[in-house]
């Protein structure tokens, strides 16, 4: 049973909600309990930890004198410290007179200037530790492609698979050499042939030999992207696309050009699944990618990816090698996202780029969909995206609190009570207008 099927009896709507609860409850956890676990190291005292707000379904006092809880609606949480007044750590001014100072070093108010910090900081860290764990277990998981490019399975497709035999080790197609990324991407470029079969160079069993094999990258679907026009109108893994318009598609790169000059009107494609070809409608939806300079451009996309018309060995990665590329994949979210935050002020991409509670819970329906994998995987994007968005220097946000602190290392006192109130009165008016946009793009883009 895959991991979809757990939830094959329910309703399309239920199940998106209990993926969207899913995430946004690991998600928040992880972010609270960094607050959470640092403020105890450092002995500020926590008096409520809870998942979720309103009406409290259970509860239980742990040893430190902590109140663990669970809420009735599921889409959030926080930690209440000692000495606060609310969920957003605002200073209870009531509860703090008369204390001890031996009881004032365990609120977060009285608590030293760098616990406050270290407190505050770890629930953003604590997202982003959890998206470089994740990544890095996904890549140790499945490990990296090996090189030389070496066959693992070879796949079915329409036109066959020639002479192609799993283990044999790709030295060329067409006399174009497969050595290497760069090697790859000249010959993605250059091999534009309406050939089923090509000329391989490979390596088998020590020998040296020319073998017929399929095109090296096939109009074969490899992954679809939630929420994308291809998902919209069915298409899967696996699918190999035959023809768009009655335009015959032989090679993955046919597809982009055509889709691009489609600008976003009805596609007809003839798709081949397991044996059987199938009809499919679309329309390639507009989007804003960021490109390798730091920049964004406007594309119009089915939202498919593709493969090499075989499954590619990979070899194993170890702890050390994985945790850098998930830190490496945590750093790429982060900067794409700071990207297009710059371009989306600027004005320079739709604010359509922007996704509410609705598009998020859709888009987390979809990856369960897609399979554990890919579920994990999207944990990872949004944990880095909350936690990113938590450092914003916006009061009432953990970026807005490290921003008061750091006024107080600067000028030896921390502002003034009043001012912070105000500040954060206005502070919790942004994030409502921040998240008012994101429903207002969900039901319009």
């Amino acid at each position: 049973m895959d991991f979809s099927s757990i939830f094959s009896s329910l309703g399309g709507g239920v199940f998106t909600l209990i993926a969207f609860v899913v995430v946004i409850s690991v998600i928040v956890a992880i972010h609270e309990y960094g607050h959470y676990i640092v403020g105890r190291w450092s002995g500020i005292y926590a008096d409520v930890f809870s998942l979720g707000f309103g009406k409290v379904l259970f509860s239980r006092v742990d040893r430190h004198g902590t109140k663990w809880q669970v809420a009735a609606l599921p889409f959030g949480g926080y930690v209440k410290f000692r000495g606060d007044a609310d969920a957003a750590s605002g200073k209870d001014g009531e509860a703090m007179v008369g204390l001890s100072d031996a009881e004032l070093r365990h609120t977060m108010h009285g608590a030293p200037l760098w616990a406050r910090t270290a407190t505050v900081a770890a629930g953003p860290l604590f997202n982003f530790a959890l998206s470089i764990l994740i990544f890095a277990g996904l890549a140790m998981s499945v490990g990296v492609e090996k090189s030389p490019l070496t066959v693992g399975e070879v796949i079915e497709l329409p036109a066959g698979t020639g002479d192609l035999r799993a283990g044999d080790v790709l030295l060329s197609v067409e006399g174009l050499s497969l050595d290497g990324s760069e090697g790859l991407r000249t010959t993605f470029d250059a091999l534009k042939t309406n050939s089923a079969l090509l000329s391989y160079e490979i390596t088998r069993e020590g020998q040296e030999m020319t073998v017929l094999g399929p095109q090296l990258q096939p109009a074969l679907v490899s992954a679809v992207s939630p929420d994308s026009a291809a998902y919209e109108a069915g298409l899967e893994e696996g699918d190999v696309i035959l023809s768009i318009n009655e335009e015959p598609i032989s090679y993955f790169g046919q597809l982009i050009p055509i889709v691009e000059a489609s600008a976003g009107a009805p596609l007809n494609l003839m798709v081949w699944r397991a044996g059987a070809e199938m009809p499919f409608v679309l329309n390639a939806q507009r989007r804003d990618l960021p490109t390798a300079d730091g920049g964004f451009e406007t594309r119009w996309l089915m939202g498919i990816s593709g493969r090499y018309a075989f499954t590619p060995l990979n070899e194993a990665v170890g702890p050390v090698e994985g945790l850098t590329l998930g830190f490496n994949a945590t750093k790429r979210v982060i900067t794409q996202s700071l990207s297009g935050m710059y371009h989306m002020v600027a004005g320079k991409i739709s604010t359509c780029n922007i996704s509410g509670p609705i598009g998020i819970a859709k888009v987390s329906g979809q990856a369960a969909q897609g399979g554990i994998s890919d579920f994990i995987s999207f944990i990872a994007v949004i944990s880095t995206a909350i936690g990113l968005m938590n450092l914003f220097p916006i009061p009432v946000l953990d970026g807005g609190h490290l921003v008061f602190y750091a006024y107080e290392a600067i000028f030896r006192k921390p502002p003034n009570d009043t001012w912070v109130r105000g500040l954060m009165t206005i502070g919790l008016g942004l994030i409502l207008s921040l998240m008012a946009l994101g429903l207002f793009t969900d039901l319009v883009c």
